[in-house]
């Protein structure tokens, strides 16, 4: 099995990409080990001393690490758990049962539907490309909710992708938008 490595714009953040589906649809974004115990894969990788985040997207894993630790010690160990996971056939999430989609029942032609295929036809493929996800959390009173997972979390330049890009895109397509917010 041959895992490919790619950089994100955060330094504590590395993207993987098995070369096989991770995710057959939806994302995971798991911020301790007490949260993946769903994810035979999150909990191999969350084993590793220093993982502080793992995010399984649909073909690739952005594994986040501490500050203090250093990449050139915790690549292989990653790259040898994701390699052990993929071999023994166990599945990437088990035991839990499919969580909707964030933003999910909003009214067909409402703004925040609108908000949301904007997001997920312009934004979430883009941010994907850099291990990341962008979930649309709530529209109210002009300000349009947004949950960054993955390499988009803590991120330097996820304010300037906020503020620069997906408000400014957003604000041009739907007037009633007058801010966007990362909230956690």
């Amino acid at each position: 099995m041959f895992i490919q490595t790619e950089r994100t714009p955060n330094p504590a953040t590395l993207k993987f990409l098995p070369g096989c589906p991770v995710m057959e649809s939806k994302t995971a974004n798991f911020t301790d080990p007490a949260d993946a115990q769903h994810s035979p894969l999150a909990m191999l990788l969350f084993a590793v001393e220093g993982i502080t985040g793992v995010f399984l997207g649909s073909d690739f894993i952005t594994v986040t690490k501490a500050d203090d630790k250093d990449w050139d010690v915790m690549k292989p160990q990653v790259l040898g758990a994701i390699m052990e996971h993929f071999q023994s056939g166990n599945p990437v999430i088990s035991g839990e049962a499919e969580r909707p989609s964030a933003g999910e029942g909003a009214a067909a032609g409402s703004l925040s539907a609108q908000i949301k295929e904007l997001i997920d036809t312009r934004v979430r493929p883009a941010v994907a490309q850099d291990g990341g996800d962008i979930i649309f959390k709530g529209f109210e009173n002009g300000i349009v909710y947004l949950h960054m997972q993955g390499s988009c979390s803590g991120c330097p330049s996820s304010t300037a992708t906020l503020k620069h890009g997906i408000e400014n895109m957003l604000r041009y397509y739907i007037p009633e938008v007058t801010e966007v917010r990362a909230v956690d």
